[in-house]
């Protein structure tokens, strides 16, 4: 066979998109993590995503980013990247739905992802109901610390 029967994404000038690169250490072994999740978001996207990438680095680096086409001023689509997951600001790997749910937040945010979401929404509610609820509470709390004479309440110093 020659060697122009092949067609490599930098020969061809483009690179597939949505493109998902997996960042993981291989001082630490990662490999079959990152593996992992790369076989995951395959299964799960399929065709969806253009292409799935593993780069080997060291320092203890375990970094999932997206790089995906989005509309420019000018209408034409043009190349943005985001990070879905990184080990040392998230804390530790991610839970493979939770990974799921990042990439599917970009590359198609009203999708189903099946028994996946089954309570993700509920815990989405909850969510915001807790941070509503404790907002309310530290309204109510600042109106406690001034009586009706606009003293301050001593018993909240």
């Amino acid at each position: 066979m020659a060697e122009d029967d092949y067609a490599t994404p930098a020969a061809a000038g483009t690179q597939r998109l949505p493109r998902v690169s997996i960042e993981f250490c291989t001082q630490c072994k990662w490999l079959l993590r990152a593996a992992y999740y790369a076989q995951e978001l395959l299964s799960t996207f399929s065709t969806d995503l253009g292409e799935v990438a593993l780069q080997p680095s060291t320092g203890g680096r375990f970094i999932v980013t997206i790089h995906h086409g989005a509309a420019g001023a000018s209408g034409q689509e043009e190349s943005g990247q985001q990070v879905l997951w990184d080990r040392k600001v998230d804390g530790g790997f991610p839970e493979t739905k939770e990974l799921k749910r990042r990439v599917r937040d970009v590359i198609e945010p009203g999708r189903d992802l099946g028994h996946v979401d089954k309570d993700y929404a509920k815990g989405a509610a909850a969510a915001a109901s807790t941070v509503a609820e404790k907002k309310e509470e530290e309204e109510g709390e600042e109106e406690k610390k001034t009586d009706a004479a606009g003293k301050e309440c001593e018993d909240c110093k």
